[in-house]
């Protein structure tokens, strides 16, 4: 372990406490958030009335779960492309559906806000919710860039609003069990913890969109947001609905910098959430990342192969994404897999395995996750009615999230990334700096 500093010490003691108390604090821990003047005080049986901003194929998951919830419902959707729109007024017909986000958010009736948009939009829509007083539901990654993220858990704090992140892996019995295991120091001293996503889209991947009008009842200027102008793709857009309004393809817009930060941000941010949870750690000392698009053939920004290397004080992680060749690693298409001097466990979310070493006192396990997991939304419901902190409290999507987003920018720069994770900050590298924030286009700003 490298040496750190009493100074060091003395200045991150209070962000672990807050940290680790966040973590378990739907087990009940007793780290409260009052409900400010313009929130609604939330009784036990009174009825949590939500919005949803964005209406794709997440957010249609997501209102069938808060939908099936006592005491919840979705009360009103805000969405910029009206065949979505069409589809939730189909699902809920006495649902309000709003074209722009505002509106909703000026509705003092509604509690609470799901954002299930494209990334580029989860920061200001997060903190524009908060400022009006409301509870959120985010999605992961919580942003495209690391201070945007933060800004998120800044709007969180000042509004006493209860922010949770869609990590739903947290909410599974099993995860919470393989965590719990390796804590207590199950696996001996884990000095390596492999992620991975495998996949093959060779040769076409998403193939080659072509500029164009947007399509009939979409409003492609409120979409873009923030994001830089250009005109419509629909590989920029990533949505095809047939005449039933199904998703025939989805989230392409993930694989152009503007908007996402492909499968790093994706994925990666799940699965390294589980390491930085498991080994009790809030951020990566430096990261190192190599890759690129070699084979193919499309107009996405994003790599087709990636492996980013973190290095923390006690072990090494990585993350691995391949999408020309899906061949699986212990069986498992993606998976995380932690190595100790006395076993290792690999997991994902159909459950998990324990391997002893050879001679080592561990016993064999292999848990098959049947049991239907305890409903993310319902932590967020019930963080809400309590104003107790989430199991995913927007503080620790955040460092998952920024951990995800170095990957990307040590792709990007082609070089290590020293980071300073107490002050949040690139050491000594300019230009690597850049990338943790990103520039609104007007009249957006946070």
């Amino acid at each position: 372990m490298l040496p750190r500093s009493t100074e060091y010490e003395q200045l991150h003691s209070t962000r672990r406490e807050f940290l680790k108390k966040a973590a378990v604090a739907s087990a009940g821990a007793a780290l409260s958030i009052p409900a400010v003047s313009y929130g609604r005080i939330i009784g036990a049986n009174d009825q949590i009335n939500l919005g949803i901003i964005g209406m794709g194929r997440q957010a249609r998951g997501l209102m069938h779960d808060f939908n099936t919830e006592p005491g919840a419902g979705v009360v009103a959707v805000a969405e910029v492309y009206e065949p979505n729109a069409g589809w939730a007024k189909q699902a809920s017909p006495e649902i309000e559906v709003y074209a722009d986000l505002r509106r909703l958010l000026d509705r003092d009736d509604i509690d609470a806000v799901i954002v299930a948009t494209p990334d580029h939009w989860h920061a200001a829509a997060t903190v524009m919710a908060a400022d009006a007083g409301k509870d959120v539901y985010v999605e992961k990654p919580t942003a495209r860039s690391i201070k945007e993220s933060r800004a998120m858990v800044e709007a969180a704090r000042r509004n006493e609003r209860i922010i949770q992140v869609g990590t739903q892996q947290r909410s599974q019995r099993h995860f919470q069990e393989a965590v719990e295991f390796i804590r207590a120091g199950g696996l001996g001293e884990v000095s390596f913890a492999r992620t991975w996503n495998y996949g093959n889209e060779f040769p076409n991947g998403i193939g080659i969109a072509s500029e164009s009008d947007p399509p009939p009842g979409l409003d492609w200027e409120m979409w873009l947001g923030p994001a830089p102008r250009v005109p419509f793709s629909a590989n920029r857009f990533g949505v095809l609905l047939d005449d039933d309004l199904r998703f025939q393809r989805w989230s392409t817009w993930r694989y152009f910098w503007d908007y996402g930060g492909g499968f790093m941000t994706d994925w990666g941010t799940h699965l390294l959430d589980i390491v930085q949870w498991a080994m009790d750690v809030e951020y990566p000392e430096v990261v190192t990342a190599v890759g690129g698009k070699f084979y193919v053939q499309d107009d996405r920004d994003t790599p087709d192969t990636l492996t980013a290397t973190y290095r923390y004080p006690t072990f090494i992680a990585t993350y691995e994404n391949r999408a020309l060749n899906n061949h699986q690693l212990e069986g498992r298409g993606y998976g995380i897999m932690f190595h100790g001097t006395k076993a290792t466990l690999v997991i994902d979310r159909q459950g998990y395995e324990v391997i002893p070493q050879p001679n080592s006192d561990v016993v064999a396990v292999r848990n098959e996750q049947n049991d239907a997991p305890v409903s993310h939304p319902r932590h967020f419901l019930d963080a809400m009615r309590s104003r107790s902190l989430p199991n995913n409290d927007i503080e620790i999507g955040h460092r998952s999230t920024s951990a995800a987003i170095l990957g990307n920018i040590a792709y990007r720069t082609g070089r290590a990334i020293h980071w300073d994770g107490a002050g949040e900050a690139i050491v000594n590298d300019p230009e690597a700096e850049a990338y943790l924030s990103v520039e609104y286009r007007g009249p957006w700003s946070l």
